[in-house]
């Protein structure tokens, strides 16, 4: 993407003025969409985003500056305009670059770009006739399809140089159903680090149905009642609530500056002792996986807890020099115009020994939460609220009848104490997580678990 003597020339220009590590993150990325909403394709577009970061640091500050301009001019600019924030007179030479040899663990069959149009938007009519024709009652149904093709180079002052290729492919499918006086909808979003063959590893129509099948069956729903409770979430997406409630807390973002619940507790019992999480970004082909993180490391497994004893964090280098600690193959970041730290890639709770009969079987009264939405997080304390898309009441240890309406209110590090079940149907689902390096591809998952009491908020 740039010559490896145009990359040793900026990353010198960027310490000399202080900085004892400088980088250079370069970013090619193509994206294609396809959207339809009510019976007609609303719009196809393709795009193409270049550009590249320089980032400095010293100690424990970070100066960081980004460019469309990717000619040797125009990189050793930002690379000089960086470096003055630090004004200082040490001078500091880049070691030599040496090329990052690895294995690609995500091999891509069908390129996208060598995929005609209209196949893709053919992709788009069948989920959408699908939904559509699932009731009478579903009113409207869009269906978006997207695929990115992002290239990136990191080369830094410790001889690094790095290049991974990130090809990613999604369906996001939302079906409304109305009955006149009040609506209710479904959605799924399925995706993959993958080529066009997405198509032949993922059943689009099955998502297409359960879209339109919530949508309907919660048009039909009682309101549910609230209290405290017991509760049994769902495997795949619900492992939302981990992701937000508790993956965040254990990113070193904020447990490098004790802005999390879990800061110094390494070693420490967190959690029931059915719970092990895991962090790992090298599951083939999986949404938020990558040969490399956005700091040219290698993606790795992490296992952040096991059989409840905190056993680590997800680490960039910058908080890991303030935590004296390595870097994890977490840093992240949406693009060339946010300077990378710790995320999460693909994050779960690992699978237990009970099934999800006994699961419901052994919960007399409670509530099933069998598909949840999103909600919002206090990061510091890990207080959440959850929606819950699609819940059902359990009675006598069997799922009763649906109900709507539904949140789930609690505090994260206390959920985690509370998981006394945890079954052995593990899934992943997909979404799109926000944090301050932008928005990354993230897989959350969990199979079906057990919380023991829960604030359930609804009606009386």
């Amino acid at each position: 993407m740039v010559d490896k003597s145009i990359l040793q020339e900026v990353l010198n220009e960027a310490l000399k003025t202080g900085g004892d590590f400088a980088e250079i993150y370069i970013e090619q990325n193509d994206l294609n969409t396809a959207y339809m909403s009510d019976g007609r394709v609303e719009s196809v577009l393709s795009g193409k985003d270049y550009g590249a970061g320089v980032r400095i640091l010293s100690g424990f500050n970070c100066v960081y500056a980004y460019t469309n301009d990717l000619s040797r001019e125009g990189l050793l600019k930002i690379a000089r305009d960086a470096s003055y924030a630090l004004a200082d007179v040490k001078n500091k030479e880049s070691r030599e670059l040496i090329k990052l040899d690895y294995t690609n663990s995500h091999p891509i069959v069908i390129v996208p770009s060598t995929v005609d149009i209209s196949k893709k938007v053919s992709k788009v009519k069948e989920a959408y006739s699908v939904a559509k024709n699932y009731s009478n009652e579903i009113v409207q149904v869009s269906v978006r399809y997207i695929d990115n093709d992002k290239k990136v180079l990191i080369a830094n002052s410790e001889g690094l140089l790095a290049e991974d290729r990130r090809i990613r492919t999604r369906m996001a499918i939302e079906a409304v159903a109305s009955d006149g006086n009040e609506n209710q909808t479904g959605f799924f979003g399925p995706g993959r680090l993958m080529g066009f063959e997405f198509f032949q590893n993922v059943d689009i129509e099955w998502y297409a149905k359960e879209a339109a099948r919530m949508a309907v069956t919660m048009l039909h729903a009682d309101l549910c009642p609230s209290g405290v409770m017991p509760v049994v979430i769902d495997n795949g997406f619900g492992g939302v609530i981990f992701h937000e409630a508790c993956g965040h807390s254990l990113e070193a973002t904020s447990v490098a500056k004790g802005h999390s619940v879990f800061s110094g507790k390494l070693g420490q019992k967190i959690a029931s002792d059915v719970v092990t999480a895991i962090d790992d970004g090298t599951i083939p082909n999986a949404w938020g996986s990558s040969n490399i993180d956005d700091e040219g490391h290698p993606t790795q497994r992490n296992v952040l807890i096991e059989n409840g004893i905190l056993k680590g964090y997800m680490i960039d280098m910058l908080n890991g020099r303030r935590m004296n600690m390595k870097a994890t193959g977490n840093s992240r970041r949406e693009s060339y115009k946010y300077a990378p730290t710790s995320r999460m890639t693909n994050t779960f709770i690992a699978p237990g020994d009970k099934t999800p009969e006994e699961i419901i079987k052994s919960t007399e009264y409670g509530l099933y939460a069998k598909y949840m939405g999103g909600g919002s997080v206090n990061p510091v304390t890990g207080d959440f609220n959850f929606a819950v898309n699609e819940a059902y009441l359990i009675k006598d240890g069997k799922i009763d009848r649906p109900v709507r309406g539904a949140t789930l209110i609690g505090k994260g590090s206390q959920v985690l104490l509370d998981i006394d079940m945890v079954g052995n149907n593990l899934e992943l689902g997909q979404g799109m997580c926000g944090s301050i390096s932008g928005s990354v591809p993230a897989n959350v998952g969990q199979p079906m678990i057990r919380v023991k009491k829960m604030t359930v908020g609804g009606r009386k």
